[in-house]
């Protein structure tokens, strides 16, 4: 019987460790199968910022191919150079976008859509004040549309790359805006000069002031 004691206590500390390396196993469980959800899980979560996501895509790929296109066709040297400003900073933009979609499990489009397609097709019809006015027309708008989805973006509840991207990149457009409002503006006044317009309603008179 004086035996039996030492025994019993041995066997119950053996089990009381088997029983706490169980918990601590059972315990870490949790954390691995939260730690191991995949990307596509997450981006399932986030239907607002996947929209937005492929929607800058679409967006930033075609600013890409109207500023190559631009840097063609334009007149106006301010044109050619915001076109070129373009191509630079939105793929810049898009790889960044790229990579930060990529760990929310985003496939993002691999072309452009129907409508910059057409818009393309509009403007490679055109060439010299014609182009460029349409073109300084057409950034504006986009830069417009742009700015808003950007900012209500940056503003989506929680943490993400998605967000953190449209946050980082909102000032650049916010500036490309600025500086497509005073190109068009300078294009526009272009036009009216080359037209014999002028904005107190009197007859031109044959002379240019500058």
């Amino acid at each position: 019987m004086k035996h039996i004691k030492p025994i019993l206590a041995v066997a119950g500390g053996v089990l009381l460790a088997a029983g706490l390396s169980a918990q601590s196993t059972n315990s870490s469980r949790p954390q691995t199968t939260d730690t191991t959800h995949s990307a596509a899980d997450k981006a399932a979560n986030m239907p607002e910022l996947k929209s937005f996501a492929m929607k800058a895509a679409d967006g930033g790929m075609a600013e890409v191919e109207l500023g190559r296109l631009a840097v063609q066709k334009a007149s106006n040297d301010r044109v050619k150079q915001f076109g070129q400003k373009m191509v630079d900073d939105h793929s810049k933009a898009n790889n960044d976008l790229k990579a930060a979609a990529g760990q929310e499990g985003i496939e993002l489009p691999a072309d452009t859509s129907a409508k910059h397609k057409a818009t393309m097709q509009k403007l490679s019809k055109l060439s010299g004040a014609e182009f460029d006015k349409a073109y300084m027309a057409d950034m504006v708008k986009d830069h417009v549309e742009d700015v808003k989805e950007f900012e209500k973006a940056s503003k989506a509840p929680g943490d993400s790359p998605v967000k953190t991207f449209a946050t980082n990149t909102l000032p650049t457009l916010k500036d490309h805006l600025q500086m497509a409002r005073d190109i068009d503006n300078e294009v526009k006044g272009s036009t009216n000069k080359t037209s014999g317009k002028t904005t107190s309603g009197q007859k031109p008179t044959g002379e240019h002031s500058y």
